[in-house]
């Protein structure tokens, strides 16, 4: 099982980036995959989760209503869009699927700075 992040980039506060999550070997429509995010010299946080089951999303307090996800069943990956994008968002974007057990990505790398 391999997952992929891709799509990180620096970008100005208020921009948007789609970050995307490839999965190989592994089917997403059955995994429950979450995003998480290290800033540095902080600790690890969770930012959105998605239910295979139901398809329901959940975020994080810290990005309700500007981050959601979606799902592209035949390319087999999750992308997280991200708008109105503030400094504080910069961190390394990991994703993870759990599925008999958790697969981690490699990592992409967001900065939102002026």
């Amino acid at each position: 099982v391999q997952l992929v992040e891709s799509g990180g980039a620096l970008v100005q506060p208020g921009g948007s980036l789609r970050l995307s999550c490839a999965a190989t070997d592994l089917d997403l429509k059955l995994a429950t995959i979450i995003w998480v995010r290290q800033a540095p010299g902080k600790g690890v946080e969770w930012v959105a989760a998605i239910n295979p089951i139901d398809g329901d999303t959940y975020y994080a307090d810290s990005v309700k209503g500007r981050f959601s996800l979606s799902r592209d069943d035949a390319a087999n990956t999750l992308y997280l869009q991200m708008n109105s994008l503030k400094p504080e968002d910069t961190a390394m974007y990991y994703c993870a699927a759990y599925s008999t057990r958790l697969f981690w990505g490699q990592g992409t790398q967001v900065t939102v700075s002026s």
